[in-house]
């Protein structure tokens, strides 16, 4: 359970600064392709996650995670094919609050909309099988560990594999007693 109480919102042009007080350190994008970013990189983040809300049909659905206000991590679902309602969610969280639950609190929220509102059937995960912390809340999310890809993205240090974790909707509703009416506020 979040030792914070994590709320998601539309990101927002004046987040960018938020954002880029993670964005641009070497830890929290150590397993990613992106960054460390310079600010003008951030602001051009920001500025087209903000543009993905006015998209239609949207695809894309980018919050900021906040806690008492602050901005100290961002959640975003994707949403990967309508036909066969397939999404895929991402999040990173700010090294101040890491250990925290604030991961695991974004990640729940974002499989609850995504299985709410847009009424996906199976919502996937990937993470580097380096980063612990990150396959830790996949685990806690209780998806479920599918393989291993192999070299996915070049990185920094060479190329990285991505583990796929997926959970389909029937198994999120049994084991968050969602009802099938239940919609979620995008």
């Amino acid at each position: 359970m979040a030792r914070h109480a994590v709320t998601l919102s539309r990101i927002e042009l004046a987040d960018w600064r938020a954002v880029h007080s993670w964005a641009s350190l070497v830890q929290v994008c150590r397993f990613q392709a992106w960054g460390p970013n310079t600010e003008e990189q951030t602001r051009a983040f920001v500025e087209t996650a903000v543009e993905a809300w006015a998209r239609s049909p949207q695809r894309r659905f980018p919050y900021a995670a906040r806690c008492e206000g602050d901005v100290i991590g961002m959640g975003e679902l994707h949403v990967r094919n309508r036909k066969h309602q397939q999404g895929e969610i991402t999040y990173v969280v700010h090294p101040r609050v890491w250990g925290q639950g604030v991961g695991t609190a974004i990640g729940r929220e974002l499989l609850a909309r995504g299985f709410g509102h847009l009424q996906l059937h199976r919502i996937c995960a990937t993470c580097d099988p380096r980063n612990l912390g990150s396959a830790r809340v996949l685990g806690k999310l209780h998806m479920t560990w599918e393989g291993r890809h192999r070299h996915t993205a070049l990185i920094r240090d060479g190329w990285r594999d991505s583990d796929v974790y997926s959970i389909l909707q029937e198994d999120w509703r049994e084991r968050n007693d969602r009802g099938a009416d239940e919609k979620p506020v995008l």
